[in-house]
């Protein structure tokens, strides 16, 4: 395997992960395997939008599929994928606070100049 394709897996990996819509897919996933028929009336978007969701992260390798019959499940296939995401969100949490930090000393400078 070289670089260059090491470099695409994580492309496609992270660019899987680039969505609301498939993040939040992947934490209703958490929960366990969901057929589309469950998770349609759960997103309220059309299935062919879901459908294309579910693919990408398909693709990426993050899910797993299977069908049963007429259902077609979905599960995680990478449990990592939740670890990454509690991450980010411990990113984003530590800019939040840093932001709401700052926010309280430009109110604390503008109440000081009326």
């Amino acid at each position: 395997m070289t670089a260059k394709s090491v470099s695409n897996m994580r492309v496609k990996i992270l660019s899987a992960l680039s969505d609301p819509i498939r993040l939040d897919l992947l934490v209703y996933l958490s929960g366990g395997e969901r057929c589309v028929c469950e998770i349609l009336p759960a997103f309220q978007r059309s299935q062919s939008t879901i459908s294309k969701h579910l693919n990408i992260l398909y693709e990426a390798d993050i899910l797993e599929r299977r069908v049963d019959g007429k259902r077609t499940i979905y599960c995680i296939k990478e449990p990592m994928v939740l670890e990454i995401i509690r991450m980010v969100d411990c990113m984003a949490l530590k800019k939040i606070s840093q932001l709401a930090e700052a926010g309280k000393i430009l109110e604390k400078t503008l109440g000081n100049n009326q």
